[in-house]
């Protein structure tokens, strides 16, 4: 799931690289490297675990989307779905009782609770800018600065 998502990302990347949206394309490279490292840190446990690491073929990414919410939106939906399979993994660990793997991915599931929530947000603001440039532009602005987390009414997470 996260060598899925690390070449998905990294083809979102260069679409909107193509289309000159820096701040998307950052945002996309930054979101494929963090999902590569996902994979590594998973890697890792199974090794330390005695684990065989079985890497399978995966397949191409969609590398073309209509527009930038359709590419949002299926960013979106693929948060989603490893949302719910580190849920599932977490679920299963559980149920047989190994704590270890459970501490090992709770912060796993926390940050990818976090990340669905991002591309929501991002998903909505796209939704909101109706495919018009100046405001595709703001947005795009605001990644290329690092800004785009939803706004929050806590302290020191705006």
């Amino acid at each position: 799931m996260e060598r899925n998502a690390h070449a998905a990302y990294f083809a979102a990347a260069i679409w909107f690289a193509e289309r000159e949206y820096r701040g998307f394309a950052r945002l996309f490279r930054q979101e494929s490297a963090d999902e590569h490292q996902h994979a590594a840190k998973i890697s890792d446990y199974l090794i330390a675990r005695g684990q065989t690491v079985q890497l399978n073929a995966l397949d191409a990414p969609n590398q073309a989307w209509g527009s930038p919410e359709e590419a949002m939106a299926t960013s979106f939906l693929m948060e989603c779905d490893v949302t719910t399979s580190l849920q599932q993994l977490h679920s299963m660990a559980e149920r047989v009782g190994d704590t270890r793997t459970t501490v090992f991915l709770e912060p796993m599931v926390d940050q990818q609770i976090q990340s669905e929530h991002t591309f929501a947000h991002l998903l909505g603001r796209v939704r909101l800018a109706r495919g018009e440039a100046s405001a595709m532009l703001i947005i795009d602005n605001e990644l290329d600065h690092g800004h785009h987390n939803p706004a929050s009414l806590q302290d020191g997470n705006d």
